[in-house]
């Protein structure tokens, strides 16, 4: 048997998809420049150690930092009654869910939700975060067959780090400042920019370079071939492993 030979689930999106993603890259991406614009950028880490915070290491606590930095973001607009976003729900996801924080929106009678996974990068280290592992291709690949119209938003937020002496508390004060920033569908980014890790349990979804993506509109069924197709390639997996997977997860029609 071959891979064209099974009788694969095909997701089928809905019509108005490539809007509705559309809408909430565009609401997140003006969510971060108004937080920049408007200096609610800085996140500010008091610490006394004598010379501020180790900065060759700060990349290694950067992240969690930064995602609850951006969940803060989102969660005031949400609570602001007067929002104009239409952003109806905030809720910050459980370790090891597929994302990191999930937002609704409300669109006239409907209700549209994304998954947004936040990837922090630093500005000061060269190539931090270039590459980073997105979710489980076992866990992304059952989930766009559960739900055609999953939107999975990947932030990539840039900030540098430094310390300054406050004088008040003669302490050092670390600061992390949000200085860029990029949102993308998944679903959407260029054959190239997608790669497959087989480490770790069924393997990784990367992105192979953050900074510089390009775009591909594409159906879901096609994104689930595209992840298919990086899996089979890896010279650690074979169309049975595939197939085991498939069965598996029910990915197939048995």
């Amino acid at each position: 048997m071959k891979y064209e030979d099974v009788h694969h689930k095909i997701p089928i999106e809905s019509r108005t998809y490539q809007e509705d993603s559309r809408y909430i890259v565009d609401v997140i991406e003006e969510l971060m420049q108004s937080a920049i614009e408007k200096g609610n950028n800085k996140i500010v880490l008091n610490t006394n150690l004598k010379y501020g915070l180790p900065m060759e290491n700060i990349n290694k606590i950067a992240g969690p930092i930064i995602e609850a930095w951006a969940f803060e973001v989102f969660h005031d607009i949400k609570d602001d009654i007067n929002n104009t976003f239409h952003l109806v729900n905030v809720e910050s996801l459980p370790r090891l869910n597929k994302a990191d924080i999930l937002l609704q929106f409300e669109k006239t009678d409907l209700s549209i939700s994304a998954n947004i996974d936040v990837k922090a990068t630093s500005e000061d280290i060269k190539n931090s975060g270039k590459s980073p592992n997105i979710t489980s291709y076992r866990v992304i690949r059952t989930a766009y067959v559960n739900d055609p119209d999953l939107i999975f938003v990947v932030l990539s937020i840039k900030h540098k780090v430094y310390s300054r002496r406050n004088y008040q508390t003669s302490l050092m004060d670390g600061v992390m400042e949000i200085v860029k920033y990029n949102a993308y569908d998944l679903k959407f980014l260029g054959d190239a920019d997608i790669s497959y890790n087989p480490s770790l349990g069924t393997g990784q979804i990367q992105v192979k370079d953050i900074h510089y993506v390009d775009y591909k509109f594409r159906t879901t069924w096609e994104f689930c071939q595209l992840l298919d197709q990086k899996y089979l390639n890896s010279s650690k997996r074979s169309f049975d492993d595939w197939y085991r997977e498939a069965v598996k997860y029910k990915w197939i029609k048995e």
